[in-house]
């Protein structure tokens, strides 16, 4: 799989994080999360105690911080200026303050040229899958395979609280979910696929199916025929931990 980059798209909720792990893991690739260089941008805003609204500052703050992403095959480490975020970049005030961090053009550009440095670094020593909100049409267009991963909005809601375990109510999570899909709309194109982008809905497959179904697309001989679900036989929605 050498020099092979795979891109996925979708909203929240819809099982990005979750399948984009688990193809880098069957394939032997890098994993990207761009969606978590926002959210660790907004846990240091926070803890700098500046106001997420402020674009000015708050791209000022991101063309300086020093993020560092290690990943191995289980678990993905993200540290901002020498500080593990792993865990709080997944809290809820990060998710209810991200999309003013994610819809700052000024951010926007600053990430993306990272990740495309990322993308060419990983490119170059094997491949990688990156999955966020415009990677298939912005970060990384020439990927050999792209992919819009969706699902209906009730799925999305469900698999976001069981991520939370309780750690916020319905109406939060519904507005988390929304909110957000609405907020990064405005700045990212994923609610529709772009030409020559695959539209994967996970609303009645579970994870193995859809990480089989992508893989496939990259490499038909990854998944013997025979161990191939049966579409037909609906299973547990994959969680998604954007």
């Amino acid at each position: 799989m050498n020099g092979l980059v795979i891109a996925i798209d979708g909203p929240s909720g819809s099982g990005k994080s979750s399948t984009a792990r688990g193809v880098a893991r069957r394939l032997g690739l890098a994993y990207l999360d761009t969606g978590a260089m926002y959210r660790a941008i907004t846990w240091l805003a926070l803890h700098e105690g500046i106001d997420p609204v402020d674009t000015d500052a708050i791209a000022a703050l991101a063309a300086d911080a020093e993020l560092e992403i290690d990943d191995d095959s289980t678990a993905t480490v993200f540290r901002i200026n020498g500080h593990d975020v792993t865990a709080a970049i997944r809290e809820p005030r990060i998710s209810e303050n991200v999309s003013r961090i994610a819809t700052n053009l000024r951010v926007r550009d600053i990430l993306v040229a990272d990740q495309q440095r990322r993308i060419t670094e990983a490119r170059a020593s094997g491949g990688i899958v990156v999955e966020g909100r415009d990677i298939t049409t912005v970060v990384a267009p020439e990927s050999e395979v792209r992919v819009l991963l969706v699902a209906d909005p009730e799925a999305r809601i469900a698999r976001r609280e069981a991520e939370l375990a309780g750690a916020a109510d319905t109406a939060a999570v519904t507005d988390q979910v929304v909110r957000r899909d609405r907020d990064d709309s405005t700045v990212a194109a994923f609610t529709e696929a772009a030409e020559g982008v695959t539209v994967v809905d996970s609303t009645h497959m579970g994870l193995d199916e859809v990480i089989d179904r992508i893989c496939t697309m990259a490499d038909p001989a990854s998944i013997p025929l025979s161990e191939t679900p049966s579409p037909e036989t609906p299973s547990p929605e994959p969680p998604d931990k954007e």
